[in-house]
C-alpha cells in the first residue's frame, strides 16, 4: 500500500488587512476507505501544438471503478502562454505559464451523453504539459484497454 499526501498552502501578507495563512493536507485513499492508499501513478510530459484540442486523460473502462486525482502543470515560461482545460466540452479553467491544478476526477462511463475525458487546448504557443493521474489501478477488461 502506498501513502500519498497532497498539501496546499496559501499565504499572503497584503491580500487582506492582516496576514493570511491557510494550509490543507489530505491523503489519497481508495474509494470507500480511510486506510488503503492509491497504488498507481501515470506520469506524462506532452507537447501540445497551438490550437490543438487534445484528450489529455481519456475515458477508460479500465479506470471507471474508482475515484482518481489529476495533477496538470503548464511548464511554459512565457507569461502570455495559456491552455484551456475542459471536461465534456465545458471549460473548467485556464492555466498560464507555471500554473498547475490538482483535482479529483471520476471516469464516469455510466452516462452515455457525457464525456468525462480531460481535454486541453494550447493558445499563443505550443504548450509543454506535465500531468499525473493518481489512481487505484487499472482493471483491464479487454485487450484494447
Amino acid at each position: 500500500m502506498a501513502t500519498t499526501t497532497a498539501t496546499l498552502t496559501l499565504s499572503s501578507a497584503d491580500l487582506l488587512s492582516d496576514n493570511m495563512s491557510l494550509s490543507a493536507t489530505m491523503n489519497l485513499y481508495k474509494d470507500g476507505t480511510t486506510a488503503t492508499g492509491l497504488e498507481q501513478l501515470n506520469y506524462h510530459r506532452a507537447l501540445i501544438p497551438t490550437g490543438t484540442n487534445f484528450d489529455l486523460i481519456p475515458e477508460s473502462a479500465a479506470l471507471s471503478e474508482d475515484a482518481s486525482y489529476v495533477y496538470i502543470c503548464l511548464k511554459n515560461t512565457d507569461v502570455t502562454d495559456y491552455v484551456k482545460i475542459s471536461i465534456n466540452s465545458e471549460e473548467i479553467g485556464r492555466l498560464y505559464a507555471g500554473d498547475w491544478l490538482f483535482m479529483p476526477w471520476d471516469c464516469d462511463l455510466t452516462h452515455a451523453t457525457a464525456d468525462s475525458s480531460i481535454e486541453i487546448q494550447a493558445f499563443t504557443h505550443d504548450a509543454t504539459i506535465e500531468y499525473m493521474l493518481f489512481h487505484n489501478g487499472e482493471t483491464l477488461l479487454t485487450a484494447g484497454d
